[in-house]
């Protein structure tokens, strides 16, 4: 486990549990964001490293629980097999757009519900309402610029690790840390 150089003990984590993305599929995203988005000064385009599909955002934790949410993403990655993964539309909420993927046989799905499951009975995660949606933010706003981006070309890519990141919010934008990596392993 990759522990924070800075992080003592006593400090609190914001975390998040996510699929990492292949890096010629972060590559091409990041074409197509500069592409599609790069000439408008609305709208903030997240970097490479911030490309990824998150699982569960866990928000501020106690640093002595990272260990035991890294437990509990090992094993529902030991049960889980690789997501394919396909761009099938762009969203807008009111603060992000993103693209939203279709998922093949529902795997990333079923790894998602799995890792909810155990992350709520550790007790440090509350499942939210809405069915998890499998997507890739792309660009933040503050002001909702309605845009209609032609979609990347990048056809079905596979997803066989997941990480416990750590983010730290900066004037700048948030910065993310892979503190744990993993494998989806399949059954």
């Amino acid at each position: 486990m990759k522990r924070p150089a800075s992080v003592d003990d006593r400090e609190r984590l914001r975390l998040f549990c996510a699929l990492r993305l292949p890096v010629d599929a972060v590559e091409e995203l990041s074409r197509w964001q500069a592409e599609e988005f790069g000439k408008t000064g609305r709208v903030r385009v997240l970097g490479r490293e911030q490309i990824h599909v998150t699982l569960a955002f866990l928000g501020s934790r106690p640093v002595d629980e990272l260990e035991a949410i890294a437990a509990e993403l090992r094993s529902a990655c030991s049960a889980a097999e690789p997501a394919m993964l396909t761009v099938k539309g762009y969203r807008e909420t009111r603060s992000v757009g993103m693209l939203v993927l279709d998922d093949e046989d529902g795997r990333a799905a079923s790894l998602a519900v799995d890792l909810h499951e155990r992350l709520e009975r550790l007790g440090v995660y509350v499942r939210e309402r809405r069915a998890w949606l499998p997507h890739l933010t792309v660009i933040r706003f503050r002001e909702r610029p309605r845009l209609q981006p032609l979609l990347p070309e990048l056809g079905p890519f596979m997803t066989s690790e997941a990480a416990v990141y750590m983010s730290v919010l900066r004037p700048s934008g948030a910065q993310y840390e892979v503190l744990q990596s993993v494998a989806l392993e399949g059954s």
